[in-house]
């Protein structure tokens, strides 16, 4: 009889469990730090010690691009610019990964661009800080910590261009913000990290990110490694309408940080999804307007919404629509009108303004008056209903 009543009461709390997701934890991986994270919506899936700092070494130079990439936009510099390589940054004087440059001759900032985005190379990545920074690599690097302030990466300083220093620091997370802002604000650039190789003075040269000879899906982003921060890699995949990002760091092997990598993003596409629930300026509702020339205004969203969620979970999502009901002309497009929530499992998941995608103009004084007699005796009746 005891077991009866025990399964009497604890069942209903079973039933809500399995209404929940069941899925596992994230993959134990060698790395002292990682971040799983959706980059059209921001939704970390997983991560660990992700707010620890860490030299960034070669990872580092996902900032240089990002620099490079906007200084292009901004000033007269182009990619056929030819840069004269400067005896610090001849390949002779600078340490670890190379795309072999020459003091006293001239590469174009393509060429020196591949060889920082494909081949990791130190020279390259210095060539360039100078051709930026006036002059001086430390002229860039005082861009690179603006640009890190802009960016909001709290737990970011850099004190070189390409990583070597372990006085640069950065953390999982800040380097995954990072990324997708490259991706987001600087796409066609984004495109060659996906390239296993490049031809540089009749030298093939090839990418030091071996996940893309390992999946297809993987377009990037950029290996790093210096004896303090162990092996490291940021990584993006896009399958469908979701891209991941993770970054794994501290891992013991150039084979581990692959592997961690890789099991970071199966993990997320096989448990979690991404899904554009609404385009933006479609309507998607309609409210009444009082005083208007036309008698209801179309709502919907100044942006697309995406929505990243445990695969179960959009199995019961639901969209509840807010919105005052005495909504006066004139109506501009864009005017916030209510809010959009999505929930699932009866929690609030996200919540995005409903705004009017289409003007409504106001009748003329008369008509308005009349509206508003309309209005508040439609006020009366609702309030005698109650």
């Amino acid at each position: 009889m005891k077991q009866i009543i025990y399964f009497l009461l604890i069942s209903p709390f079973c039933i809500d469990l399995m209404a929940q997701s069941i899925m596992p934890e994230a993959p134990k991986i060698d790395s002292t730090s990682y971040i799983l994270m959706e980059a059209n919506t921001n939704k970390v899936i997983a991560e660990f010690n992700s707010d620890n700092q860490i030299p960034p070494a070669s990872m580092t130079k996902i900032m240089t691009v990002y620099v490079i990439a906007d200084q292009i936009s901004l000033t007269p510099i182009t990619l056929d610019d030819k840069v004269l390589i400067s005896e610090k940054a001849w390949a002779k004087n600078v340490e670890g990964s190379k795309t072999s440059i020459e003091a006293g001759k001239k590469v174009s900032v393509k060429d020196l661009l591949s060889g920082i985005i494909i081949q990791s190379g130190n020279d390259a990545s210095i060539a360039m800080a100078e051709y930026i920074g006036s002059g001086t690599e430390e002229g860039f690097v005082d861009l690179m910590n603006k640009y890190a302030l802009k960016l909001g990466l709290a737990d970011t300083l850099f004190v070189d261009s390409t990583g070597l220093s372990n006085n640069n620091f950065s953390s999982a997370k800040d380097l995954a913000k990072l990324t997708q802002a490259l991706i987001n604000d600087f796409p066609d650039y984004y495109e060659e990290f996906k390239e296993r190789s490049f031809t540089f003075n009749n030298r093939k040269q090839f990418n030091t990110n071996k996940l893309l000879w390992r999946d297809d899906t993987v377009d990037g982003v950029k290996t790093g490694y210096t004896e303090a921060a162990g092996y490291c890699l940021v990584s993006s995949a896009k399958r469908n309408d979701m891209r991941l990002i993770a970054v794994v760091t501290g891992s013991s092997s150039d084979s581990r940080r692959i592997s961690s990598s890789q099991n970071l993003l199966n993990y997320g596409f096989r448990y979690f999804a991404t899904s554009k629930l609404i385009i933006k300026n479609s309507k998607i509702k309609s409210a009444k307007v009082w005083g208007g020339k036309s008698d209801s205004v179309a709502l919907g969203s100044e942006e697309d919404i995406f929505l990243t969620l445990p695969r179960r979970d959009f199995k019961d999502l639901l969209i509840n629509y807010k919105f005052k009901s005495n909504i006066q002309a004139p109506i501009q497009i864009g005017d916030n009108i209510g809010t959009m929530e999505f929930v699932s499992n009866d929690q609030v998941v996200l919540s995005s303004p409903l705004v009017a995608i289409e003007a409504v103009e106001a009748k003329g004084f008369f008509g308005r008056l009349w509206a508003r007699l309309l209005f508040w005796i439609s006020s009366l009746f609702s309030m005698n209903n109650d």
